[in-house]
C-alpha cells in the first residue's frame, strides 16, 4: 500500500536529477552531515552539563545557545536527509537499519522536547552554577547521549547494509 508512494517519490524529476548528479548529490549529503554535526554539536555539551560537567557556568547559558544550534542543526538534517531518503526510498523504508534509526530521531527529539519542559520549570536557584541538576535533567541527558550515538551509528551503518 505505501510502496507505490515510495515508487513515485523516487521517479519525481527532481529525485531522479538529484540521483544521477554529480554535485547535487554529494552537496545534500554534506548538508546532512552538517545538520547532523550541528545537531550533535548542541546536544552533547548541554547534556555533559546536565550530568555535572562544568559546573561553573549556569546551566541556562548552555541552554540559550545550543538549543538554538541544535534545532538549526535538526531542521538541516531532516531536510536533507529527506531528499537523501527520497533517492531510494524503497530500499529505506524497508531497512530495519533505517526505521529503528528514525524511531530513535523520534525518541531523541520526544526526549529533548521532555527535557527543555523540565529546565523551564526549574527555578533560577535550582540551576545556579555548581547546584547538582534534578536526577530528571540526568537521566534525559543520558538518554539522550545514547540516543542520538546510537542515530549516528545506525546512519553510518545504513551506508555498508
Amino acid at each position: 500500500m505505501i510502496e507505490p508512494a515510495l515508487v513515485f517519490l523516487e521517479e519525481l524529476a527532481f529525485v531522479s536529477a538529484l540521483r544521477s548528479s554529480t554535485f547535487m548529490y554529494p552537496l545534500v549529503n554534506a548538508g546532512h552531515i552538517l545538520g547532523v554535526s550541528l545537531l550533535i554539536g548542541g546536544i552533547v555539551p548541554l547534556d555533559l552539563r546536565l550530568l555535572g560537567l562544568w559546573r561553573r557556568y549556569p546551566v541556562m547559558m548552555f541552554v540559550a545557545v545550543l538549543r538554538v544550534t541544535s534545532a538549526i542543526g535538526l531542521g538541516l538534517a531532516v531536510v536533507c536527509g529527506a531528499l537523501l531518503f527520497t533517492t531510494a526510498a524503497v530500499d529505506y523504508a524497508g531497512s530495519r537499519l533505517f526505521q529503528a534509526k528514525m524511531g530513535l530521531v523520534l525518541l531523541g527529539v520526544s526526549n529533548a522536547l521532555m527535557l527543555a519542559r523540565v529546565l523551564r520549570r526549574q527555578t533560577v536557584q535550582n540551576l545556579a552554577m555548581g547546584a547538582s541538576m534534578p536526577l530528571s535533567l540526568q537521566a534525559g541527558a543520558l538518554l539522550s547521549l545514547v540516543v542520538w550515538f546510537s542515530v549516528l551509528i545506525l546512519g553510518r551503518l545504513l551506508g555498508f547494509f
